[in-house]
């Protein structure tokens, strides 16, 4: 996948989130019907693709990710509920914005500030690192 962010779970997941709205639907639209995509209850945030089979520690890995993108997270600096959902539960009509899609089944993750916070540190040594 080209032109998104980028994550590598502990475990050696490449997940790929979205970084604006029209690339958060070539995100969505290039994903199979059985990946599992994350997004948080809030507007303003990338979708997150997972792929198929995830383990729960990627889901979570994942769904940090997709909260620390977020405007919830910036705006607030609080826990943030992140929804996840398989691509084939997933709909857009023609009428709906850019980025917006229509959701049938989802779960939903609440992910702690702490481990966003946590998240952003390993980003800055990373940096810093290199």
């Amino acid at each position: 996948m080209v032109n998104f962010r980028e994550y590598i779970t502990s475990s050696g997941l490449r997940v790929f989130g979205g970084k604006n709205a029209e690339n958060n639907d070539g995100l969505v639209f290039a994903a199979n019907a059985k990946d599992f995509l994350l997004h948080t209850s809030e507007p303003g945030s990338p979708f997150v693709n997972i792929k198929d089979n995830p383990s729960k520690k990627d889901i979570e890995e994942a769904a940090v990710f997709c909260a620390k993108y977020s405007q919830d997270w910036r705006g607030k600096k609080q826990d943030v509920v992140v929804n996840m959902f398989k691509r084939s539960n997933m709909d857009k009509s023609l009428k709906m914005k850019v980025g917006s899609w229509k959701v049938k089944k989802q779960k939903k993750i609440k992910v702690k500030a702490i481990n966003i916070l946590k998240f952003e540190k390993r980003l800055r040594e990373k940096d810093e690192a290199n």
